[in-house]
């Protein structure tokens, strides 16, 4: 009779959750595999068992990212009932998101892995990627208020919608760097002031 191996002995999401924040904290490069193993509770045997290399860890925590810390923001955007509500959400509830305290700050998505090296090239693609579906996404949003009258068939959403998604990602910058909720918010409400001159633009 076959013998079952011994299962896990650690919290394989939990594990990933301490993984995923070292990741946000330090980026990709800056984490260690020590890191993660010291964050994680596990050895290095268990955790190759487990996630597979580091590359395949890294996506897996920013999957879980996108799952969890990260779908606050576009709970917020989706629930809208307008295209501007939906750009006040999106940008209102990452100034909150980004500064919350009980985890690191500013978007794992920007931040965990920003530069070319040739090592990190395809993990870098992959976010670059998650930040234009992003984009895509909030424009097809903007695009519906085109269908309800709200914007006008002139506006270039995609355009609008690049514009703040930049703003938030500048957003998460900033908040890395010290800025609290209440600053993020004054960037806010100025990006939003932009918005009659932005959907009025031919």
């Amino acid at each position: 009779m076959a013998t079952r191996g011994r299962p896990r002995e650690f919290d394989r999401t939990a594990a990933l959750e301490r993984a995923m924040e070292l990741f946000w904290e330090k980026g990709f490069e800056g984490t260690s595999m020590s890191d993660l193993t010291s964050a994680m509770g596990i050895g290095s045997t268990s955790l190759y068992a487990a996630f597979g290399c580091k590359d395949e860890l890294f996506r897996e925590a920013v999957e879980h990212y996108g799952q969890s810390a990260g779908a606050e923001i576009w709970a917020a955007v989706t629930a809208a009932d307008s295209a501007y509500g939906a750009v006040e959400s999106f940008l209102m509830t990452t100034a909150r998101a980004f500064t919350r305290g009980d985890c690191p700050t500013g978007c794992m998505i920007v931040l965990s892995a920003l530069h070319v090296n040739g090592a990190t090239d395809a993990l870098r693609a992959d976010l670059v990627d998650k930040r234009e579906a992003n984009t895509a996404e909030l424009a097809e949003i903007l695009s519906r208020g085109i269908g309800t009258g709200e914007i006008p068939s002139t506006a270039d959403v995609s355009a609008i919608a690049r514009f703040y998604v930049t703003v938030q990602q500048g957003m998460s910058i900033q908040a890395r760097d010290g800025a609290d909720r209440a600053t993020l918010e004054r960037i806010a409400r100025s990006a939003l002031a932009a918005w009659q001159p932005l959907v009025s633009a031919v």
